[in-house]
């Protein structure tokens, strides 16, 4: 159960989710704003948007709008744009303990919501969620994010602001864990890893540590960080992510603008991913806790290959991964695990998804080059599982 009769302390009252207290008063402000209908009728096109309000209005707790409000929204959204969403590994959580599950970034949005939609199938507490304030384009978005149990993490500070930001952060993840005892997502790292190559950036570990009255490795194990694996067959967002490769090769001075952003949302949300796995890995303290050195650096760089190992261990690998591979090394060395229909399947997918690169003056070798590196995105899974030998058990 969220924190009802909590009061959010005032040194986090501007990044904290919206308590049980504000929540009917929040919902009202929300569901008058002409941005937040847009939003929904755009997803929900059938939807009676008066009665609709009414229903969120009539919502007591962010854990009622969780369960009821986007549980329900995030089936029919499993339904219309996967071919099913599983879980493995949830055995690794124990209910006498609460986490920062770490993951891999695939989806701006969808990542925590579809893990959490997991946990409530499974009847398991749902996670407070990080998100970046970047994506906050709008005022009503924070509010909705905040009302969805989401917290803020600052990355428009100045440098100077940065470590108190960081510090702030810190603090109120360990306060989420030990004082609301309850578990909170964070991805391992800022923004999505545009080729698929996942690692876990040192500053995110390094600002984990900052709260806390021990040791780095005390700090850490203060949060207990429990890795998760984040699997799509297919990743909607592929072409622009290679359409912002070949932007980016022909002027490296390229920046992507509010309305990317934006679009690249909408089009993870929608559009299909196919089969959808997250698979719990174990916690790392009791590997972390054993290692021999107390330096700083080396506790941090420990725990960030901890995490990279057990989720380069967790990918669930498809069909079109064996087949990037393959095709990028030139070799066969997993044609056992894919048929000459799955190759002629993939083949017009990359093809298809290519056909929608909005890039006037497309070359032949540019066309070869944004395909390369969609290849490139699906075989990187596949490549870091194999690189990650002794998967822990």
């Amino acid at each position: 159960m969220f924190y009802k009769y909590k009061e959010i302390p005032a040194e986090f009252s501007d990044i904290a989710p919206f308590n049980d207290k504000m929540f009917k008063e929040k919902m009202k402000e929300l569901v008058a704003e002409p941005g937040f209908e847009h939003a929904v009728r755009y997803i929900m096109p059938d939807v009676d948007y008066p009665a609709f309000v009414d229903g969120l209005l009539k919502i007591e707790t962010q854990s009622d709008f969780q369960r009821r409000v986007m549980g329900n929204f995030l089936e029919e959204l499993a339904k219309k744009t996967t071919n099913g969403i599983e879980i493995d590994g949830i055995e690794n959580c124990s209910p006498r303990r609460n986490y920062t599950f770490i993951t891999n970034h695939r989806d701006i949005v969808l990542d925590a919501s579809f893990l959490n939609l997991c946990f409530i199938r499974a009847g398991m507490p749902i996670t407070q969620v990080a998100i970046g304030n970047n994506l906050l384009i709008f005022e009503w978005i924070a509010d909705l994010v905040k009302l969805n149990r989401s917290f803020i993490v600052k990355r428009d500070v100045k440098r100077v602001e940065a470590l108190d930001a960081a510090r702030q952060l810190s603090a109120y993840i360990h306060y989420t864990i030990a004082t609301l005892h309850e578990s909170v997502w964070i991805a391992q790292r800022e923004g999505r890893a545009k080729d698929s190559n996942d690692m876990t950036q040192e500053s995110l570990v390094k600002m984990l540590s900052l709260a806390g009255d021990g040791s780095v490795k005390d700090n850490l194990l203060g949060v207990n960080l429990c890795p998760v694996s984040i699997s799509y067959e297919f990743d909607p967002n592929d072409y622009l992510k290679a359409r912002e490769f070949l932007l980016r090769r022909r002027d490296p001075e390229f920046k992507k603008t509010q309305r990317d952003d934006l679009f690249s949302m909408e089009t993870g949300i929608l559009r299909n991913k196919g089969r959808v796995m997250f698979r719990v890995g174990r916690c790392i303290n009791d590997r972390l806790v054993d290692f021999p050195s107390d330096d700083r650096l080396e506790v941090i760089h420990e725990a960030c290959r901890l995490i990279d190992q057990t989720i380069h261990c967790g990918y669930e690998i498809y069909p079109c991964n064996y087949i990037a591979y393959d095709e990028l090394s030139g070799k066969k060395d997993f044609a056992s695990r894919y048929s000459a229909a799955d190759v002629e399947s993939f083949d017009r997918y990359i093809n298809a998804q290519l056909d929608k690169v909005d890039v006037a003056d497309v070359t032949a070798e540019e066309r070869d080059f944004m395909r390369g590196m969609m290849l490139t995105m699906y075989a990187n899974p596949l490549k870091n599982k194999l690189s990650a030998l002794d998967c822990p058990k």
